[in-house]
């Protein structure tokens, strides 16, 4: 995402069609969130983790190829869609495991471990930067980012409990595991729950502006501010670094204070980022409106993921369906940011996720814990 400005250039892009070639990156993540569900259920959650990475990375040098040795906009849209699947298809099945994890320790480890993503983030827009400041071609760039990426996948998936009820093959099982079609049966019966629908709500305002934040941050700065490519790049660093800090912080947070009110407060929080940034004359508040924004899209989704895993029955089907939910904000918000930029100017395209994070904040009840429910009033006081 922080080669954006750099893929444009290159390619001649305007701002309406830098929108519709993202949506291939949107489009695919969509194709991924709803193949999710019976890759788990046909493979397992550790081949199908690998095989969703490695597409990725396939995608990935697609992409470099197509902006820096061919200057194809096709190439680039379909590199991105590989993107798309791949991730889309792993980050449902990295929450499903992460919420049984969070589940079995008994505290809130999700936003720790959403952390642990954002950090990756840090690092990739670290090194887009100087990527950048040096003039390193998006190939080279993307390609040694693959085999990084391919490699840390395949030494880390053999961490990986496996577990019958996602397909997982165990020897000596007592039971032979449910089949993948009543597995997949069983996943498709949560979209009839209003909760979940509810806390979806929640994940796609929040995941809106995490999203847009990745696909538009950085060229909102250089075109909507005047910044140069290489300060775009340091922008998008201060945001996924407010991020990173909001999810490490965020789960003793969450468990003093509960989930409804943490949520209103990041929704605030991310409204007047987001106020700051698109009005911000430059300098400090410029960065300050990042650093803002950031923090308030940063729990949004991990707090989305635990909430829907709470009905531990059939958590890992319910944990899909909310992240597919979230996912709906990368399938339309960078087309439609990308065809209101060009009417109106990107800032005040921004302006449409402030709304939706309004939405979030309005619909964080439904976040709310079980253990947080009251006491009964005729339960007797010890």
């Amino acid at each position: 995402m922080s080669r954006i400005p750099a893929v444009r250039d290159g390619l001649q892009l305007s701002t309406a069609e830098v929108g519709i070639v993202i949506f291939g990156l949107s489009g695919g993540s969509v194709v991924g969130l709803l193949g999710a569900v019976t890759l788990l259920a046909r493979f397992g959650a550790r081949r199908a983790m690998v095989l969703s990475v490695a597409l990725s990375t396939v995608g990935l040098v697609t992409v470099g190829v197509g902006a820096s040795l061919l200057a194809s906009t096709g190439l680039v849209f379909a590199g991105l869609a590989l993107v798309g699947i791949g991730m889309g298809a792993l980050d449902v099945m990295m929450n499903v495991e992460g919420a049984a994890v969070e589940r079995e320790i008994g505290k809130t480890l999700m936003p720790l471990m959403h952390a642990c993503f954002s950090f990756g983030t840090v690092i990739g827009a670290l090194l887009g930067a100087g990527a950048s400041f040096v003039g390193l071609p998006v190939f080279w760039h993307l390609a040694a980012i693959s085999i990084l990426v391919l490699a840390t996948a395949v030494i880390g998936v053999r961490s990986i409990p496996q577990r019958p009820e996602l397909g997982d093959e165990l020897r000596g099982a007592e039971a032979p595991a449910p089949s993948w079609r009543a597995r997949l049966r069983a996943s498709l019966s949560v979209w009839s729950d209003p909760k979940i629908l509810l806390i979806g709500t929640i994940v796609l305002g929040m995941t809106f502006a995490e999203g847009s934040a990745n696909d538009w941050l950085a060229l909102a700065a250089v075109d909507g501010h005047g910044l140069s490519n290489t300060e775009g790049a340091i922008v998008f660093g201060v945001f996924v670094s407010a991020m990173t800090a909001g999810r490490i912080v965020g789960g003793p947070i969450l468990d003093r204070f509960g989930r409804v009110p943490v949520l209103r407060v990041s929704a605030l929080v991310g409204i007047v980022g987001l106020i700051l940034f698109i009005l911000a004359p430059g300098g400090w508040t410029l960065y300050a409106g990042a650093i803002l924004w950031g923090l308030g899209a940063s729990l949004g989704f991990p707090v989305g993921m635990s909430a829907a895993a709470d009905d531990t029955k059939n958590a890992a089907a319910r944990v899909s369906a909310v992240a597919m939910i979230g996912y709906f904000a990368f399938l339309v918000g960078p087309p439609v940011l990308g065809l209101l930029g060009q009417a109106w100017s990107i800032l005040n395209a921004l302006y449409l996720i402030l709304a939706l994070m309004v939405l979030a904040g309005l619909a964080a009840p439904a976040a709310r814990e079980r253990s947080y429910a009251p006491a009964s009033p005729t339960a007797p006081v010890s």
